[in-house]
């Protein structure tokens, strides 16, 4: 989090752009951080408390699989998130922001140390892209990307993985 953080250049004679400022993007950081500091403790409600999430909210899960829609906060769930991420620390770098109109664009790298899933805890690296929409005044994450190849996988690798 220590990288200077710098917003897209825009033409000033554009009015149509909404003005993001170093300041919007550097609190969307530190709001990122401590939705997912909670996550990591199995505090999901702090995560949403802090985190508003868009109506049309997507998420594609360092898991794989399809892309999810929305967010399901019943208690079940709720309760079941609890217990899947526990004991964690949380850090991240910012790679870089991007700012357009009222969207702003976040790709970092973020570290854990975590029990996830039941699994004893390890260390955790995913690059992620998230996607936030100011919305009436109101920053929304609107898509989270997550995935764990921040080592890196050989072509052999991926072609065994998208053979799947």
């Amino acid at each position: 989090m220590n990288k200077i953080v710098r917003p897209l250049q825009r033409d000033p004679r554009d009015m149509s752009a909404s003005s993001i400022s170093e300041r919007d993007i550097a609190a969307l950081v530190q709001l990122h951080h401590d939705a997912n500091a909670a996550w990591m403790v199995g505090d999901a409600r702090r995560y949403l408390d802090l985190m508003n999430l868009g109506e049309d909210f997507t998420i594609m899960t360092p898991f794989g699989g399809q892309p999810g829609r929305g967010f399901d906060d019943s208690p079940e769930r709720m309760e079941r998130l609890k217990h899947y991420f526990r004991n964690g620390t949380f850090r991240m770098e910012l790679v870089e922001s991007y700012s357009s109109g009222d969207l702003a664009v976040l790709a970092l790298i973020e570290r854990s140390e975590a029990e996830v899933g039941g699994l004893p805890r390890q260390s955790w690296a995913l690059r992620v892209t998230v996607v936030f929409r100011r919305e009436a005044g109101t920053w929304r994450l609107v898509h989270r990307h997550a995935d764990t190849l921040l080592g890196g996988i050989s072509v052999e690798e991926a072609a065994a993985f998208a053979r799947r």
